[in-house]
């Protein structure tokens, strides 16, 4: 088949980018060449994945520079490619939709944010449903098929990653049937905070039960996690692809409402998602490795399961 170039604007979050890539794979399988448009961590994200991955510049003009010049390079292979729908924005935002128009770019997207005028072609979006449903919804509509989304993500992770974490558990000295943490969460869900209270007590039961625990803090999150959580084996500054390799290798990641336990799932791993206001018919971790532990959440308030509870599912699950 000829090329077919597609442009996709992702989105800023690395959970959300994470339940867009069936959308993508979907894409992919119909004969669309997918140009990624991206954060600054999605190459190392997708660097299992054959798609090249633009990283968006910090200003407007520079923006526009590079989706024009991703607009040429596209025309150069594709002499349809200005006369089609040749973009898609997964991104809900007004700026993204009008940064593509600016590009001379006609894209595909959610009617959100009064932008449809901006867009080719500005489909409804079904709210209430899950997100990663939600972006493979958008991308069967684009392709005008109907077809219901996959039951695992099935992220590729690169050999060069598998190899680099391999060689980081044997410099840490870290063997088979380590445990991973996630004890951070960004921002809040309506408004009420998303990181489980009682994730230190947690980590200091498996300590004492005599598990290996490890985890891979963000940019910020390492003097927190080291003051809060002594003992457990810290991995500073590890790349997205990295990471999912490690996971790959975890007996098990127990995680707040936030990208890595996306990562987890999405390759393979054992999760456990400890969710307190997020609703999991939205935002669980999407795969049959998935476990969600989450309590009744009356109107305005949160309540958390306890330490015993999540023990009891590691038990169920084999883990301990």
């Amino acid at each position: 088949m000829p090329a077919r170039p597609l442009i996709v604007r992702l989105r800023n979050w690395i959970g959300d980018v994470i339940l867009g890539v069936p959308a993508l794979q979907l894409l992919a399988r119909h004969g669309y060449d997918l140009q990624l448009y991206g954060q600054a961590w999605a190459p190392a994200l997708f660097a299992g994945c054959r798609w090249p991955v633009a990283v968006r510049a910090a200003t407007l003009g520079a923006r526009l520079g590079q989706l024009r010049a991703m607009r040429r390079s596209a025309a150069a292979h594709d002499p349809r490619f200005d006369r089609r729908e040749n973009a898609l924005t997964l991104a809900h935002s007004f700026s993204a939709a009008a940064e593509l128009r600016l590009a001379g770019l006609r894209a595909v997207g959610y009617a959100r944010e009064a932008r449809g005028f901006l867009l080719a072609r500005s489909e409804p979006i079904t709210l209430g449903g899950h997100a990663l449903a939600s972006y493979w919804e958008l991308a069967c509509r684009f392709l005008r098929i109907e077809e219901p989304p996959p039951a695992s993500i099935d992220l590729p992770v690169s050999a060069a990653d598998r190899e680099r974490a391999d060689a980081l558990l044997r410099e840490h000295g870290i063997g088979p049937g380590f445990v991973v943490i996630c004890p951070f969460a960004g921002g809040t869900f309506e408004k009420l905070d998303k990181t489980w209270p009682h994730f230190p007590a947690f980590a200091r039961a498996l300590l004492v039960d005599g598990r290996t625990v490890v985890a891979c803090p963000g940019p910020g999150e390492e003097t927190l996690l080291r003051e809060q959580y002594p003992g457990v084996r810290c991995l500073d500054g590890v790349k997205l692809g990295v990471y999912a390799a490690l996971l790959q290798r975890a007996a098990l990641l127990i995680s707040n409402d936030t990208g890595p336990g996306h990562l987890a799932a999405a390759v393979g791993a054992r999760v456990i998602s400890v969710l307190g206001p997020t609703k999991p018919e939205q935002w669980a971790p999407w795969g049959p490795n998935v476990t969600v532990v989450r309590r009744e959440q009356p109107a305005g308030t949160t309540v958390w399961p306890e330490v015993d509870e999540l023990i009891q599912r590691m038990r169920a699950l084999q883990i301990a």
